[in-house]
């Protein structure tokens, strides 16, 4: 490459940093990092995998055209390229990789790109390595000493950028999570320093403890839901891939909601195919996100009113459908039903709630690439889409 090209490349890659530096969403983060090595190494595509240093898994966690459902895949540190480079710190360029002994060929079987040429590198931040960047398939040739050494460059940055993302999202959750816990504590502290007054006769201190049940009850609940979105949003938490039958599914979430819903005088109807839907994807936590759904049916709704729980099969999406005849959400407030810890103004004198299931609902609808939809009219009932692809 000659002096006027390798500058032209340098003058992008410092454009690409800046870039890199003004978000603080990792997922954005990822999607941009990827794009820039394909970029400035002329492959094919690109990609991420991250090193969990709990657990010892390094997981793939962004590629160019990426798959959500490939999220997580595992890939191990001890028969693998990606593992080699973040054992030795070293980087690797790979003329053939299906030659390479070390190549791990089954995230391009399942993506159907098999792995020809292959440049990775380390992702080195205050001193340790976070994961492995890789560009694939050079379109001309081979890949080059100076495509290292810019993929070097490009990892650098990257890193620094990654653990940036991660410390400011894991700060500003646990700022919110402890800005959320004083207003059960404040209640608990009250219903404790009452219990302890020599004038509470037997049927107020029966009263106060049924107060402090609940609010106990509630801060399990907050620490419970802060965790799974904790996990969900640092990536920790990964999709566990099967193919299961959806049908099932949604019968058996019906009927774990369904006493609850016969205790408020609420009908639970529900409307599935008769034939078996298999669905590939993380049976546990599609399950979890329905489940949050039809609770939130029960919670929001009123006396003698209903429930209906439908799956819609069209030729490349699953349509998860909870519908209620509750309180409904007044328009103005339905873009924030998402936000983390956010809840309806008004709503507090219906039900206790934590502000995160939705959060939690749509990042693990999200994960599985499809969306969440709502719709909503206040004072008839609520009604909420799981898309998912097939």
């Amino acid at each position: 490459m000659n002096t006027e090209a390798q500058l032209a490349r340098y003058q992008r890659l410092i454009a690409l940093s800046r870039d890199l530096a003004s978000t603080l969403d990792l997922d954005i983060l990822l999607g941009r990092i990827v794009d820039a090595a394909a970029e400035l190494t002329a492959a094919e595509a690109a990609s991420i995998l991250l090193h969990d240093s709990r657990s010892g898994k390094l997981r793939f966690q962004a590629a160019t055209s990426f798959d959500p459902r490939l999220r997580g895949f595992e890939v191990p540190v001890d028969k693998s390229v990606a593992g080699w480079i973040l054992n030795t710190g070293q980087p690797a360029r790979i003329a053939n990789a299906q030659s390479d002994e070390r190549h791990f060929a089954q995230i391009g079987q399942a993506i159907g790109s098999p792995t020809h040429t292959l440049l990775g590198v380390p992702l080195r931040a205050h001193h340790k390595i976070i994961g492995v960047l890789e560009a694939i398939n050079k379109h001309q040739g081979e890949f080059t000493p100076d495509d290292q050494e810019i993929l070097m460059t490009l990892g650098a940055h990257a890193a620094i950028a990654i653990e940036n993302s991660r410390l400011f999202q894991q700060f500003d959750l646990i700022a919110e999570f402890v800005h959320e816990l004083r207003t059960p504590l404040a209640a608990l502290q009250t219903a404790a320093h009452l219990l302890n007054h020599p004038d509470v006769n037997a049927a107020k201190r029966t009263q106060l403890a049924v107060s402090i049940q609940t609010e106990i009850a509630r801060l399990a609940e907050l620490s419970t839901n802060f965790l799974d979105l904790a996990r969900l949003e640092s990536g920790r938490s990964q999709l566990t891939l099967e193919t299961y039958n959806l049908t099932a599914l949604l019968e058996e979430c019906a009927a774990l909601i369904r006493l609850d819903a016969e205790r408020q005088s609420l009908s639970c109807k529900v409307s599935l195919p008769a034939a078996p839907v298999s669905l590939s994807g993380d049976r546990a936590k599609i399950k979890q996100a329905v489940l949050n759904l039809l609770n939130n049916a029960v919670k929001y709704n009123r006396p003698g009113g209903s429930i209906t729980l439908e799956l819609e099969v069209e030729p490349n999406i699953v349509c998860i459908t909870v519908t209620d005849t509750g309180i409904g959400i007044p328009q103005k407030y339905i873009h924030q039903l998402t936000n983390k810890f956010f809840r309806v103004p008004g709503s507090e004198k219906h039900a206790q709630g934590t502000g995160l299931g939705l959060s939690i609902v749509k990042r693990i609808t999200e994960a599985h690439g499809g969306h969440l939809e709502v719709e909503s009219r206040e004072g008839t009932g609520t009604r909420f889409t799981i898309h998912l692809p097939r």
